[in-house]
């Protein structure tokens, strides 16, 4: 019998011991701290600059994006869920026997399970450690609650467990169940609302009140009649939570900036760190909200204008380059439909005029001066085995311009002379420094026609291009996030006064008066440098401006490729970039665009673009000029040589990179290629030399601007050196046109 009882004394200590072997082995350690730092994120959340949220994910595991700490919830709404959940957790240590018990009987008496008796610590160890719901698992419950207990304070335990409780729909904490149903922040519910809200928890999917909430009055009561006997709530007080409406709102997003965040997210790997919950943009929601509004009414009165897109860009150049706002048509869309999911920002489009600022910056670069007289007059260029004719925009010519003039007005033809002037190549290669990537095609594909906006570009691209303008030539990465250093890619494009000079063209409501005249839509009342921009057969307008703080870009079109009536850049999107300026500019100390000190003033002859003296009678205006125009313009203006002679000066044929073949049924001995000068040349006596890879090749008089020359195989370059005789005593000058590169095969 001793035998018995002591090998039966043996077993129950194994067993014991076993049994608490496993528990103890089943026990899982708790983390540092219950902010869950260290957890995995599998989508952050984007903040505007005020820490608005501009996008709402539920993927996480955890609620990581919308904790508060205790003292933040209502203590209320505190009270009402420890009474729900469990009313004495402020007495034990992890596990309320006595309501285990009580939970036990009633599930025996029962004959099922009515009754869990978790408390908020073991609730809060169930979200932690996940396991399938068995009696094991609510007896290793028990000791990993005391352990949590041991580890935090209560109060820990309870601002996890309101912050991470889940409810429908992927909710998770009080927070976003307050969100999800009634559209409130926890500091504006209402009675009902918080008992509602301590209901749930109890079985979210079973109780959520977006499938109705019949379910949740027997609950409701039930809690209701507990808070009037424990006196934390009046008579009154009870029978308004059982009679009144409860009223359920859908929580919209604060502010509409999707295809922003969808952007972010896209390059989110270059500035994301492991495991960082949320991302501080830029953005400015309030502003962002009223430009939406903007564009969606203008939108509006666009309808029979066959508007159905457009976009809205807007940075803060004087900081950083600071991306304020990233506005799509989207909550409106002029056919009824709903928003495009494309994004008009970063769709490439035909920009029109809107890149000649950035040719007449390199014009400027090489030589050239605002008062550079450039030849507005038709031209025809050879494209392909035809011709092709350049026209302005109201098909009128006018004759010898200065650049300031050319440019103000947005006139093509002496865009087209510009661009031969620099060459289409370096314009390009110029173009891709300015960030235009989507210009990744050839030369060759582009030719001349870049100037007037034959590629395609992203509004994107074309902001960030004029705030290199804005900050007087220097190249400043847009900037998405607050914290982003962006200033270690800075880089000069374009020297301040040259940069100087293009604002002040931009903003001169003088300058563009033969097009546009001295008023309407592009004069503002604060000095702001507009640039707009049309392309073929309307399917794109575009408004571009700055000030002294602010780059604008505003596109409008359709993303189908569709035509618009008639709707120019310097209408419809003219009169959107006012309303923007206006909006920006409210409430601001304004001042006037910067421009360089080394810049002077002088005053001179509009036709002729010479310096005036005394005896002159003619029509004047001042004009700026860097030191070194400046004694290039007082050098012409005492030899009396007309400057569209000296600066206009280039090869017309052979074209960049062309490719010559010689002909098998010709003796080679025969064949000849013409070298050709453009027009205007100097007027009077001298002579041209013509040079291939800097030898002389012929001699012709000034009024011959063609030389036959003999072909040779291989890779050469031509340049012609022109020679004019400028007074009686014989003094010349000479000026050598740029080289051109062409092979013969």
């Amino acid at each position: 019998m001793k035998r018995f009882v002591w090998r039966s004394l043996f077993f129950s200590v194994l067993a014991i011991g076993l049994f608490m072997f496993l528990t103890w082995q089943d026990l899982q350690p708790f983390p540092d701290d219950l902010m869950l730092r260290d957890s995995e994120v599998k989508k952050v959340q984007i903040l505007d600059r005020a820490n608005h949220p501009l996008t709402v994910t539920y993927q996480n595991d955890w609620n990581l994006h919308d904790r508060v700490s205790l003292h933040q919830i209502p203590e209320t709404l505190q009270h009402i869920i420890i009474l729900s959940e469990d009313q004495r957790f402020y007495e034990h240590s992890g596990v309320d026997w006595s309501a285990r018990w009580h939970a036990l009987l009633q599930n025996i008496k029962a004959g099922r399970i009515v009754r869990g008796a978790s408390t908020i610590t073991e609730q809060a160890v169930r979200m932690l450690h996940p396991r399938p719901r068995t009696f094991w698992s609510r007896w290793v419950e028990g000791f990993e609650a005391y352990r949590l207990e041991q580890q935090f304070s209560k109060a820990d335990i309870l601002e996890f467990y309101l912050n991470q409780v889940p409810y429908a729909s992927n909710r998770r904490g009080v927070v976003q169940a307050a969100r999800h149903y009634f559209d409130r922040d926890l500091e504006t519910l209402n009675l009902k609302e918080m008992v509602v809200l301590a209901v749930l928890v109890r079985s979210p999917s079973r109780l959520d009140l977006r499938y109705g909430n019949k379910d949740i009055r027997p609950s409701l009561k039930g809690l209701t009649e507990r808070l009037l006997a424990q006196k934390l709530i009046t008579e009154i007080e009870y029978q308004a939570i059982l009679n009144s409406p409860l009223q359920l709102n859908d929580p919209p997003l604060p502010v509409q900036a999707t295809h922003f965040a969808n952007h972010l997210y896209r390059h989110s790997s270059d500035f994301i760190t492991e495991n960082q919950a949320k991302l501080h943009s830029t953005l400015d929601g309030q502003l962002q909200q009223k430009l939406q509004a903007i564009l969606d009414q203008r939108l509006r009165n666009l309808v029979n204008r066959q508007v159905k897109h457009g976009a809205i860009l807007v940075v803060d150049h004087a900081q950083n380059n600071e991306i304020l706002t990233w506005v799509n048509s989207g909550i409106f869309s002029a056919n009824g439909r709903a928003a495009s999911q494309i994004d008009a920002i970063t769709t490439p489009r035909q920009p029109g005029s809107t890149l000649k600022p950035f040719l007449y910056a390199m014009a400027l670069e090489r030589g050239w001066h605002a008062a550079t007289l450039i030849d507005d007059a038709p031209l025809a260029e050879a494209v392909g085995t035809g011709l092709h004719h350049y026209r302005n925009y109201s098909r009128t010519y006018y004759g010898l311009l200065r650049l300031r003039d050319a440019l103000g007005n947005s006139l093509n033809t002496p865009a087209v002379r510009t661009v031969q002037y620099v060459g289409t190549s370096a314009f390009l290669m110029q173009l891709r420094e300015l960030g235009f990537n989507s210009l990744g095609a050839d030369v060759d594909f582009y030719g001349d026609g870049l100037a007037l906006g034959n590629g395609e570009v992203t509004l994107l691209e074309l902001v960030q291009a004029y705030t290199v303008l804005a900050k007087q030539g220097i190249f400043t990465p847009l900037k998405w996030l607050k914290n982003a250093d962006n200033s270690k890619n800075n880089r000069f494009l374009f020297t301040p006064e040259v940069s100087s000079l293009i604002a002040d063209i931009l903003s001169d409501p003088d300058a563009r008066r033969l097009e546009f005249g001295q008023g309407g839509l592009l004069h503002f009342p604060v000095q702001t440098a507009i640039k707009t921009g049309t392309s073929t057969d309307y399917r794109d307008a575009w408004a571009i401006g700055f000030n002294y703080r602010y780059t604008v870009g505003i596109w409008l079109g359709n993303l189908d490729q569709q035509p618009m009536l008639s709707v120019s850049g310097a209408s419809s999107p003219a009169l959107i970039l006012r309303a923007v300026f206006a909006e920006l500019n409210r409430h601001q100390d304004t001042q006037a665009l910067p421009l360089s000190p080394q810049l002077s003033a002088v005053e001179i002859c509009r036709e002729t673009g010479l310096i005036k003296k005394g005896h002159d009678d003619c029509n004047s205006r001042l004009e700026w000029f860097t030191t070194d125009h400046l004694i290039a313009l007082q050098e012409t203006s005492n030899n009396h040589v007309n400057q569209a002679e000296i600066k206009q000066i280039h090869l017309k044929q052979p074209a960049e990179y062309v490719q010559l073949a010689l002909d098998p049924r010709i003796p080679e001995q025969q064949e000849a290629f013409a070298l050709i000068l453009a027009e205007p040349l100097p007027k009077g006596k001298g002579k041209i030399e013509w040079l291939i890879n800097q030898q002389i090749v012929g001699v012709t008089d000034l009024n011959t601007p063609r030389f036959l020359w003999p072909l040779q195989r291989g890779s050469h370059h031509a340049q012609a050196r022109v020679i004019a005789l400028s007074d009686s005593h014989g003094d010349s000058k000479e000026w050598l046109t740029p080289a051109v590169g062409f092979l013969v095969k």
